[in-house]
């Protein structure tokens, strides 16, 4: 027998016509229907090139090759509950490691003092923070949890939406003391590139032909550069406004205004210690974007 190129699904089908025998009992008991079991044991008798079943009037009886296949099978069922017992048990602990990406801004000045709180409250959840604008594979398990600035975020991930990062235009004070009735389109423009493209598409609609003398591709370091005072720069106001280095000089529009969401991908949201950090951080974080004076 060719076992190993059988599939866990066929082999449940196979374990319910062996009990049930017959196809509509093994339909019943796998909610399927009738035509799918048929299906699934011609196929698996072609791949293993082994008939389990004999075909009689009344049912299906298992030939000596199929009683053989039932003991291996069952050890295998026996082998795959243990497994599920054991990791969901696990997940059901609030212990073990979570890892979580976030961009450099977020990680720096939004995070660390919610983290801090969280780990008082549960302990035994050791965090792992991937700083960076690189999107890491949630479906790979490249990271647990993805906090992710756009308003589309992939379908493919599970999550909810904390709040929105609004931003404003702001300059250092000796840069803005220097520049007092300066037009906006006229002024030094620190800009972004990278993985903002979000934002600079907006930055283009808002001052069509303005080219920013620098660029970055931190939103942390564009802060730097502006709190040393190279130009202006549109800005997240929940960072900002904690500076007392940094002017507001104007606001923008609305169309600059990006939601922030707490992601993870559907098959670990149950799980429980990722579930107390989405838990904790969706309703932390949402408060800190509503620190904002002028925030949503």
């Amino acid at each position: 027998m060719n076992a190993q190129l059988a599939n866990w699904d066929d082999l449940r089908v196979f374990l319910a016509v062996a009990r049930a025998g017959s196809l509509s009992g093994a339909a019943r008991r796998l909610g399927v229907n009738h035509s799918t079991v048929f299906r699934r044991i011609a196929g698996l008798e072609e791949t293993l090139d082994v008939r389990l079943f004999e075909r009689l009037p009344n049912g299906y009886a298992l030939t000596p090759a199929g009683e053989e296949t039932l003991g291996i099978v069952e050890s295998i069922e026996d082998g795959v509950a243990t497994l599920n017992r054991t990791v969901t048990g696990k997940d059901l602990r609030l212990s073990g490691s979570v890892r979580i990406t976030a961009v450099d801004m977020l990680a720096f000045w939004l995070l660390p003092d919610h983290l801090a709180r969280f780990r008082a409250a549960y302990p035994r959840i050791e965090i792992s923070l991937a700083v960076g604008n690189e999107t890491l594979d949630l479906s790979r398990r490249e990271t647990d949890i993805a906090l992710r600035i756009g308003n589309t975020p992939p379908e493919t991930l599970v999550g909810r939406r904390v709040g929105q990062l609004r931003f404003a235009v702001y300059g250092a004070p000796d840069y803005c003391a220097a520049h007092p009735d300066t037009e906006l389109a006229a002024h030094t423009w620190i800009g972004l590139d990278g993985g903002h493209a979000p934002l600079t598409r907006r930055f283009a609609q808002f001052l069509p032909g303005v080219r920013p003398a620098i660029r970055s591709n931190s939103v942390a370091c564009t802060v730097r550069l502006a709190k040393a005072g190279l130009g202006l720069a549109a800005l997240p106001c929940a960072i900002a406004e904690r500076k007392p280095d940094l002017i507001r000089v104007a606001d923008l529009p609305d169309s600059f205004a990006l939601d922030l969401w707490l992601l993870t991908h559907e098959d670990l949201r149950h799980t429980a210690r990722i579930r107390a950090v989405l838990d904790f951080l969706a309703p932390a974080l949402g408060t800190a974007l509503m620190s904002d004076p002028d925030g949503v």
